[in-house]
């Protein structure tokens, strides 16, 4: 996992240099509607391209994390089907119903069933690097080639691909510090549970830090994000909690009442929680600010993991429920 990680900016290098060769078939109809369907690591990339896309793409965006295809998607919906093995239950029952469409569908896979069924159909393929034993690393691919698909059905500008280049250059810069700043939060996190707060626009990152916390670190944490969180959960912040450490990735370019409320917010839970951390992004660019933060975020999940003397890529209880699974009939 540490060399997966490490490896993230060349990641990013690497799929824009595929990216800009891949070849999508144009659609017989408008586009105006974008479903990402996926599970785990090979969705939240989708939930990156929503929050990246959002002042732009004039389609909206919708993630699906499940067994059905939403009811609206129809002949003028892009599907994109997101699954590194191909083999994803979940995703493959979601790429059958989307065949009785008229959709434009895409799939990124390496492989498996997905691969075997997109080619049967004729449906347009981009291809994962195979042989990865943790797919949720390869998020840089995945996010960089949906960006593509996006482009080249003239859903977005390249603006998105242009923000991605210094992205790279911005990474590989700072990764010693990156590492040297995720080692010392991860100090802070040891024994606590983890509480991820950020801005709406940037929930993409809260969510990866949280599934990255999941399954490299072995704990339990949760997010939330302002304004939401200040009209609900902020409540729930009423009595002294020694087990949590709040972490507040932050961006300068915030809407200045979300960074006012994020003032008044810690002015609660500052009282209350174990720790509080705040961090900055760098970078000029949404996209660079976000890659930034994500990269962080996945160091921090590893070095806790080494503290907590684990196994990072060790997933035994997800391999033991699809396991069971596959005994069961669908």
């Amino acid at each position: 996992m540490e060399q997966l990680i490490k490896n993230f900016p060349a990641q990013i290098k690497d799929a824009l240099l595929f990216g800009e060769d891949t070849i999508i078939n144009p659609h017989h109809s408008p586009i105006n509607k974008i479903i990402v369907s996926g599970m785990g690591g090979s969705a939240i990339a989708g939930t990156y391209i929503s929050d990246l896309i959002e002042g732009e793409c004039t389609s909206p965006c919708f993630i699906n994390r499940s067994y059905h295809l939403p009811a609206f998607a129809d002949k003028n919906t892009l599907i994109i089907i997101s699954s590194y093995s191909g083999n994803t239950e979940e995703t493959v029952t979601v790429f059958h119903q989307a065949l009785l469409t008229d959709a434009k569908i895409v799939c990124i896979t390496s492989g498996g069933k997905i691969l075997d069924i997109a080619i049967k159909n004729g449906v347009d393929i981009i291809s994962m690097p195979e042989g990865c034993e943790s797919p949720r690393a390869f998020l840089g691919y995945s996010i960089v080639y949906q960006i593509f698909v996006l482009r080249n059905l003239s859903l977005i500008s390249g603006d998105i691909i242009n923000q991605l280049r210094p992205t790279v250059d911005l990474l590989t810069f700072e990764q010693e510090d990156i590492m040297a700043k995720a080692e010392k939060i991860a100090v802070l996190l040891l024994q606590k549970t983890p509480v991820i707060y950020t801005s709406d626009r940037m929930e993409a990152v809260a969510l990866r830090w949280r599934q990255q916390l999941n399954e490299n670190s072995k704990i339990l944490c949760w997010h939330n994000v302002l304004p939401e969180m200040n009209h609900n959960e902020l409540v729930g912040w009423k009595n002294r909690q020694e087990s949590f450490a709040v972490v507040i990735l932050r961006y300068k370019d915030d809407h200045k009442r979300i960074q006012t409320r994020i003032e008044l917010t810690k002015q609660v839970i500052g009282q209350l929680a174990a720790t509080v951390i705040e961090i900055y992004a760098k970078g000029q660019s949404q996209a660079e600010k976000m890659l930034y933060m994500t990269h962080l975020g996945d160091w921090v999940s590893w070095h806790l993991s080494q503290l907590n003397h684990l196994d990072s890529t060790e997933i035994r209880v997800i391999d033991f429920l699809k396991a069971e699974l596959e005994k069961s009939e669908m």
